[in-house]
């Protein structure tokens, strides 16, 4: 098939073509969640746009499968393979067992995916699934020489490679190491700073909750691990994307490479779509802050998380995206505008295939553009103002929510019910008052056309006037 589709690859650092290994077909990789606490909403906006990335390549007629680890041991605190186990840390906090808390949080987590439209990837593999993977690709690299035991861990010997730093110049290369290695306890064990373990035995942690037997002695894999072996399990020896948020390149993706190429002996993955961060006025979201904002929290306080979604949508995803309530109610009124705007299209004059066509070519070209989400919901705002057919027009988004997934079509005809079923009593009388302002405005009588629209208003009523004269809803 035709390969039009481009996006940011951080691994050359520039837009590109995708070309997949085998054609017409995508083999795609996302970095699950690390299950010991509910994800916060700037992790989520990561998955929201890998779900857009994956549901663009299908619009545009790839075959993708998708697989997604979920992390449910050997992630530590910090990155660079010091601190506490994060399973372990949820286990005590809660004072439950470490399954108990990866199943919780699973089952969240996808609750919360399930709210926002985001499709549950073809494969869903926990670590905890593959040890014997794990240990077969850590017994390859000790034997090719790429790892060596030390203290009673295995490490990856980094100093074999003849570049590390895949994703980054040399000018980038003292940032990246001072950026995650600040204030790190120095593990004695590793012969260059770049090492980093394969297989913990317990002389790691004694009280480690889960641990299995391996040739090293009781123990259990590193973090890095996992999503090598569970992508080459799922994928086989050649992945076209890989997925994850920008604190992901160095240095989990920078291991992966690193472990993933010199097991198979060949390139592994040719390009990598990173998403940036969701911050709020204090800087990056994350879970150390103690409170943080999750789904339920935003539902709570009665916003729908389908606008959480279309915020995301709204911002290019290699931009960093700022949080506030103030912008989500924004958000929220352009949401029900749209909505709104959709409800009052009618089922007549027929569909316009040439039209249909043309937005639905400027649609593409926007997904293939560096998926430029933005410029997609644009097309839908252009489209509704055109001058086509309604049939048209409710045809083009339902066929554009397919990639967008915000129910349009479904909040429209909610909508449409929601109206239909107003007070027969309630409906003349607000005709009336609206008969009664137009009078009003007629006489220059605008403090009576103000105190109207008021008097509507508090009885649950807006009205606007519009080139097509006022018009009115519920509030």
């Amino acid at each position: 098939m035709e390969n039009k589709f481009r996006f940011y690859n951080t691994l050359t650092r520039n837009v590109e073509t995708i070309v997949p290994h085998e054609d017409g077909k995508i083999a795609m990789y996302t970095c699950g969640p690390t299950v010991y606490h509910f994800a916060h909403i700037g992790n989520l906006r990561s998955y929201i746009m890998e779900d857009i990335l994956e549901k663009a390549l299908r619009y545009v007629g790839y075959d993708v499968k998708r697989v997604m680890n979920i992390t449910d041991v050997g992630h530590l605190s910090s990155d660079a393979d010091t601190g506490e186990d994060k399973m372990l840390k949820g286990a005590k906090r809660e004072h439950k067992t470490v399954m108990e808390i990866a199943q919780f949080y699973t089952d969240a987590f996808f609750s919360d995916c399930q709210k926002l439209n985001i499709k549950r990837p073809d494969v869903v593999e926990p670590a905890t699934n593959c040890i014997q993977e794990f240990i077969h690709m850590i017994e390859v690299l000790l034997e090719k020489g790429y790892a060596y035991e030390a203290g009673g861990n295995i490490y990856f010997d980094a100093g074999k490679l003849d570049d590390y730093y895949v994703f980054s110049s040399a000018v980038e290369k003292e940032q990246l190491q001072i950026g995650v290695r600040d204030d790190v306890e120095e593990d004695t064990n590793k012969r260059n700073k770049n090492d980093f373990v394969l297989w913990f035995t317990k002389s790691k942690f004694e009280d480690q909750a889960l641990k299995w037997d391996s040739p090293w002695g009781v123990g259990y894999p590193g973090w890095h691990i996992e999503c090598s072996c569970i992508g080459i399990k799922h994928l086989g020896e050649y992945m076209d994307i890989h997925c994850g948020g920008v604190d992901n390149i160095f240095p989990h993706h920078t291991n992966e490479i690193a472990q993933s190429e010199s097991f198979l002996g060949h390139k592994w993955c040719n390009y990598w779509f990173h998403v940036h961060h969701l911050n709020d006025k204090s800087g990056k979201m994350s879970k150390s802050k103690g409170d943080f904002l999750t789904v339920s929290l935003l539902e709570s306080k009665g916003y729908n998380p389908l606008v959480y979604r279309l915020f995301c949508l709204q911002s290019h995803y290699r931009k960093p995206l700022e949080f506030s309530y103030e912008v989500l109610d924004n958000m929220t009124a352009a949401y029900n505008k749209l909505v709104k705007r959709i409800s009052e299209l009618k089922m007549e004059g027929g569909v316009d295939a040439a039209a249909f066509a043309d937005y639905k070519k400027q649609f593409e070209d926007a997904l293939c553009n560096d998926l430029n989400s933005s410029m997609a919901l644009t097309v839908i705002y252009d489209l509704l103002k055109a001058d086509i057919s309604d049939e048209t027009k409710l045809a083009l988004v339902k066929d554009f929510d397919y990639v967008l997934c915000l129910d349009l079509i479904e909040a429209a005809e909610n909508l449409k019910n929601e109206s239909s079923n107003v007070d027969a009593e309630l409906e003349s009388f607000i005709l009336e008052k609206i008969e009664e302002r137009a009078q009003a405005k007629k006489a220059k009588d605008f403090a009576k056309a103000d105190a109207i629209r008021d008097e509507l208003l508090a009885k649950g009523v807006a009205i606007k006037d519009t080139r097509e004269g006022v018009k009115w809803e519920l509030v």
